[in-house]
């Protein structure tokens, strides 16, 4: 079949952009559409990458040059909780800042099993990096100023009518494409072409967005600088973000139960009681959002050959970054399978696996973060009326309460289950051996070997990390010498179904992870394990590699 494009991807924010890049690192060419111009800077959403984000940047070559965004070299990147912005702390989450991020363990994520810890950015920084690299990928066409008007699919292929949006009167143009993605955030077009349905809690908390300009604020701090700084106080409570670390601040305020509309609070007296200054304090309103926080999962991520990812397929509350997280995620899953079939080595039925996989997870970190909203919640209404009293009641007051909001939100900011608990646990194209993987909850998890589970990381060798090492398919790793008939029928299974295979042998790394307990462990280019075992014969091999191809059912 001939197609313009293998896939079009509609949407090039952080999700689309980096499906392609996904995509182009397989050798498979992408199509982007875009209706914003070229350069366009995005809303300051978005403000961390998390710990597997970073793992997926790492592969793609964007780490480094996203770790040297962002916020100055020695800003901290600590939460801080203060009665406002300039007042009093009452607690701190230490998270180094970017020039220590790499060697200091004393924070609470400090011991976290990854190569790449997380990073704190805005999404004004993270887009025209990720755009950079995509303008430098000959496999990626980018068109901006365009818009998917519709599209029809048949078995073979998607036929996608695009308009230039500055030559509005001019014949769409007409693509045929393998595959259609639609990446076009909550409003999306393609969600609503294929007749799936945002499913959950539409109101979850109201917020008051403020992106301002203010260069005297950082100077009248009390306490120092933090990433971000929660104000608590009987009279508001809201959070404020620094987006450069010298004069850009974005300002959430917390509407309260009763505040059922974004009329009902005075904008510019939050921001000044969020902050706790005076009206002979100036700044600039640069751009403002009002949002409502939501819990809505799509009820479906496909329809035939095309699909759903990042906001398009979910909708939360924007804890730690989570939904634009999580759609990386979904586009490093997603272009693993598109390129496998792309390639002709996966049977078409192994395409269901990514809604297998994506959306219980969907569903779980939806309700993960709903939980923590409803906390939080819960919290500013318990907040002590002499919280900021100059009096030992006030000391004792702040102390209990500070330590309090450190227990609850040290599990949304310092977050390992999140970043490395989740599991797959009902794909078609993973063995599952019959143990039960670990649970897991936002703030904790136990690495695994368990098929589904990320295989826990380990140093090769100085700076290179285990999944520098993994194939673009299937690597099997050797932990343990004595296998090599086993090895042999693998490899002879994989070359005959045109499976790619990466033989990895790590029986002479030092300080294998505990979890390691078998000699055979095969891991997918997006490091979840897909099988493990001691030994296989012909049959067996033959067997286990026609699963992971989506040739029969499971083994």
């Amino acid at each position: 079949m001939s197609w313009n494009a293998p896939v079009v991807v509609v949407g090039a924010g952080p999700v689309g952009m980096t499906l392609a890049l996904c995509l182009a690192r397989r050798g498979i060419a992408c199509t982007l559409v875009e209706m914003r111009p070229a350069g366009a800077l995005p809303d300051v959403k978005c403000n961390h990458i998390s710990a597997r984000s970073m793992e997926l940047f790492r592969a793609l070559g964007v780490s480094q040059d996203l770790r040297a965004a962002g916020l100055p070299d020695d800003y901290p990147h600590d939460v801080s909780y203060r009665t406002s912005t300039v007042g009093q702390e009452i607690a701190r989450i230490h998270i180094p800042g970017r020039s220590t991020r790499l060697t200091d363990r004393s924070g609470p994520d400090g011991d976290w099993p990854t190569p790449e810890p997380p990073h704190r950015i805005n999404q004004r920084y993270i887009e025209p990096i990720l755009a950079g690299h995509v303008a430098q990928q000959g496999l990626i066409t980018t068109m901006y100023r365009h818009q998917v008007l519709d599209f029809e699919q048949s078995d073979s292929q998607v036929n996608v009518r695009i308009q230039n949006l500055d030559t509005p009167d001019a014949p769409p143009l007409h693509m045929q494409a393998a595959y259609l993605v639609g990446c076009d955030g909550g409003r999306s077009a393609v969600r609503k072409a294929i007749g799936a349905k945002l499913v959950g809690d539409e109101v979850v908390q109201r917020v008051q967005s403020t992106c301002i300009r203010a260069p005297g604020l950082k100077a009248r701090l009390q306490a120092p600088a933090a990433w971000a700084m929660f104000t608590v106080n009987p009279r508001r409570s809201g959070n404020i973000y620094a987006i450069d670390g010298q004069e850009v601040w974005l300002i959430h305020n917390y509407l309260r139960d009763h505040e059922a509309d974004f009329d009902a609070v005075d904008r510019d007296w939050a921001i000044r009681t969020i902050l706790g200054v005076g009206e002979d304090f100036e700044y600039e309103q640069m751009s403002r959002e009002d949002w409502f926080g939501r819990r809505l999962v799509s009820d479906k991520l496909r329809e035939g050959r095309v699909f759903l990812a990042g906001d398009a397929a979910h909708l939360w509350v924007p804890y730690a970054g989570y939904g634009m997280n999580a759609g990386l995620a979904d586009a490093a899953n997603l272009a693993w399978h598109l390129s496998a079939q792309i390639e002709g080595w996966a049977a078409p039925e192994a395409l269901s696996a990514y809604e297998k996989e994506r959306h219980p997870i969907t569903e779980q970190v939806s309700r993960f973060a709903m939980n923590h909203a409803h906390a939080m919640s819960q919290r500013r209404r318990e907040i002590p009326l002499n919280l900021e009293d100059d009096s030992p009641e006030g000391q004792a007051a702040r102390e209990a309460f500070g330590q309090n909001l450190y227990d609850l939100n040290v599990q949304q900011y310092c977050c390992a289950g999140l970043n490395f608990g989740y599991y797959y646990d009902q794909s078609p194209v993973m063995v599952y051996d019959g143990d039960k993987a670990p649970e897991y909850s936002m703030g904790s998890f136990t690495a695994s070997t368990v098929p589904g589970c990320r295989a826990p990381h380990f140093w090769l060798g100085e700076g290179q990390s285990l999944y520098d090492a993994l194939g673009p398919a299937y690597t099997l790793l050797c932990l343990q010498p004595g296998h090599d008939d086993a090895l042999q029928s693998l490899q002879a299974a994989a070359e005959h179904q045109g499976m790619p295979l990466r033989v990895l042998d790590v029986s002479g790394v030092k300080d294998l992870p505990a979890e390691y307990q078998h000699p055979l462990l095969m891991v997918r280019a997006d490091a979840h394990t897909v099988w493990r075992g001691h030994g296989l014969n012909d049959v067996s091999a033959h067997t286990l590699v026609a699963t992971l191809c989506g040739r029969q059912s499971r083994v």
